[in-house]
């Protein structure tokens, strides 16, 4: 399963656990809170541990783009065939400031990312 996904399914029964638990305090069922407590308190763990990996992946894969020989802002004629800039130009990563990736490294603008000189 996409961590995305999975990542949305804990979301989701962490809320629905959320809400039995109000029920639960609000009917003063002890046993039913402590049950829920410690399903929320696990679930809670999870997406704790699920959202650690993807920041630790995405620092990661912006060290390794920062760490490429060059960069340059990709003009809008380029932008308009960029099938034809990648193949041009040899292992070329693209970024674009609207993605993950491009807000974690505060771009402004369409950028590309290679180790030589393009």
């Amino acid at each position: 399963m996409c961590t995305k996904q999975e990542l949305q399914n804990l979301n989701n029964r962490l809320d629905k656990y959320n809400r039995k638990l109000d029920a639960a305090k609000a009917r003063g069922d002890q046993e039913i809170i402590t049950k829920f407590t410690d399903e929320v308190d696990k679930l809670a763990k999870k997406v704790h541990t699920i959202k650690s990996k993807q920041s630790y992946d995405l620092n990661k894969e912006r060290k390794k783009l920062k760490a490429m020989g060059f960069s340059r802002e990709i003009t809008k004629s380029e932008q308009a065939d960029i099938g034809k800039l990648k193949k041009s130009v040899k292992g070329i990563v693209l970024v674009h400031p609207m993605t993950k990736l491009g807000k974690s490294m505060e771009l402004s603008v369409m950028t590309g990312f290679a180790s030589s000189p393009f």
